[in-house]
């Protein structure tokens, strides 16, 4: 499935479901958003969370299972909006390499715009192994591939080095993002415009191909 199409999909059925949820289940996933932009994860309880939202702590367990079911429905609701934004921004670009740019920019102004997210994303769920059975794991793949894409375009049209395998390609620009990130986010420190403008040029320098770069 394109990137386009899921993107979609996925925005009508979290229209959908949004529509259709009970509002203390919004309420209680509210109120830990609301914290952790306060606290971290681990330290925030199910009482906390309910008493800030002002419903019965049961509910919790009622529509979420636990407090990190809260957390996962949270990520997967910002993981839609980040995909969507990114996803426009990329289809308006031509090109490859300028499509990698509008990505690596776009990722990296949402980090830093919404710090619960990137907080969430990068510290909170990875270590867990119900991260990798979650439809927003699902969703990350999605868009993985949708960077495996555009790396392949520039493969085929000359713009990007085919003397890298473009899985390596992709995973040196998403690590390099996270760990541009990670710092300011753990920290509470701005991402300057600098930092991500060098990010840019030892990332494209390292893979734009000998032609376009005699160009």
């Amino acid at each position: 499935m394109d990137f386009d199409k899921a993107i979609k999909l996925n925005l009508a059925a979290t229209h959908q479901r949004r529509t259709a949820l009970p509002p203390s289940m919004m309420k209680l996933a509210d109120a830990l958003e609301a914290l952790l932009k306060e606290k971290d994860f681990n330290s925030i309880s199910a009482a906390e969370i309910s008493r800030t939202a002002q419903v019965n702590e049961s509910l919790i367990y009622r529509y979420y299972k636990d407090k990190r079911g809260v957390l996962h429905f949270i990520l997967h609701n910002y993981m839609i909006e980040f995909m969507g934004e990114i996803g426009r921004q990329i289809k308006a670009a031509k090109g490859a390499l300028n499509k990698l740019e509008m990505l690596v920019r776009g990722h990296i102004a949402m980090y830093d715009a919404n710090r619960v997210f990137a907080k969430i994303l990068l510290l909170e769920v990875r270590n867990f192994p119900g991260y990798f059975e979650s439809d927003t794991y699902e969703l990350i793949k999605t868009y993985s591939r949708s960077m495996t894409a555009i790396i392949n375009q520039g493969v085929e049209s000359g713009e990007i080095r085919n003397d890298i395998p473009i899985s390596r390609i992709r995973n040196m620009i998403l690590g390099g993002i996270e760990h541009t990130c990670m710092a300011p986010v753990i920290f509470g420190y701005s991402i300057s415009d600098d930092t991500v403008d060098d990010l840019f040029k030892l990332l494209f320098d390292g893979i734009v191909s000998p032609s376009r770069r005699s160009s």
